[in-house]
């Protein structure tokens, strides 16, 4: 199989995990069910994954490492948080609508379950070691300096908060992904300033 027919996969795996978790509940669903939503065996889900829980992880690092993609193509002469929240340019190739409910249902399933919280967690922590990669990258730094290593906290930060609050959110329909993290990223630029 090809990374792309992969990558593919795992995210379709996540897709019905997640579609299944809402629907059931993380304890009331087995693997097998996972398997036969996704169309796969339950041996070759096992082969992409070590937990049900972390069956959802690719529709998490799938947005991140959208971020990533768009970070380290951004020219060096623009701000990271004018990529980050959304040039109409830059969200041409963002996760499709389908993803984003998945997701949504996803971050709200992280309020009641552990498991998928723990998930979410970590997904993030990696993700701020990534970021703090690119922050070094484009500034000379080292990645585990200060600096780049605050910046990228301070950005993992805002977008966790932010996609949190757009999910969290009672009003859907007003909710808007893209406008909530450009919010979270002008709070986050601000700094401590209270």
């Amino acid at each position: 199989m090809t990374e792309r027919r992969k990558a593919a996969t795992r995210l379709e795996i996540a897709r019905e995990a997640v579609r299944l978790f809402a629907d059931r509940g993380v304890a009331a669903t087995t693997a097998e069910d996972i398997a036969v939503a996704a169309g796969i065996s339950q041996r070759t889900l096992w082969r992409y994954t070590s937990s049900k829980e972390l069956c959802v992880s690719p529709l998490l690092t799938y947005a991140l490492d959208f971020v990533t993609a768009l970070m380290r193509s951004w020219p060096r002469d623009r701000s990271l948080v004018e990529a980050v929240a959304g040039t109409p340019s830059s969200l041409q190739d963002a996760p499709a609508d389908a993803d984003a409910e998945a997701l949504r249902d996803l971050v709200l399933l992280t309020r009641t379950e552990p498991g998928l919280r723990a998930v979410w967690l970590q997904v993030h922590h990696d993700a701020e070691l990534v970021f703090a990669e690119v922050i070094a990258e484009r500034t000379g730094h080292e990645p585990d300096d200060l600096g780049p290593r605050m910046q990228a906290t301070v950005l993992n930060g805002a977008l966790r908060v932010a996609v949190e609050q757009w999910a969290w959110s009672a009003d859907v329909r007003h909710a808007s992904l893209s406008r909530t993290i450009h919010g979270a990223l002008g709070i986050a630029q601000s700094g401590l300033s209270v």
